[in-house]
């Protein structure tokens, strides 16, 4: 499985920003994918998921009620969609795929994207 996030930029704090994350390979509908970010100096975190075959979220406190995910099974794409945006959201994004059941841990995603940059500004 291979997968492209992109989207990010610089933004105001407030602002919205929509992250998509395409794969291609193995049979994208069968994995749980998921957002993460890691911030500089920091560890990477879990930010949301959807499962499969339920497309069940999952977020992070930080971020619930700011963030929405979701798929596009047809497109091959997930997304995520941001507002109310803070600098402390300021981080490199990535989307991974994976079968686990714990879809907050980072290691249950075997497949990773290369991330892509989201700014916030104050």
């Amino acid at each position: 499985v291979q997968l492209q996030a992109y989207g990010g930029g610089l933004v105001q704090a407030g602002d919205s920003l929509k992250l998509s994350c395409t794969t291609s390979g193995r049979t994208f509908s069968r994995y749980a994918l998921g957002w993460f970010r890691q911030a500089p100096g920091k560890e990477r975190e879990f930010v949301a998921a959807i499962t499969w075959p339920g497309g069940n979220p999952y977020y992070a406190d930080s971020v619930k009620g700011r963030f929405t995910i979701s798929r596009d099974i047809a497109k091959n794409t997930m997304y995520l969609q941001m507002s109310s945006l803070e600098p402390e959201d300021t981080a490199l994004y990535y989307c991974a795929a994976g079968l686990g059941v714990d879809v907050r841990r980072t290691s249950e995603y075997p497949y990773w994207g290369q991330g892509t940059l989201v700014t916030v500004s104050s």
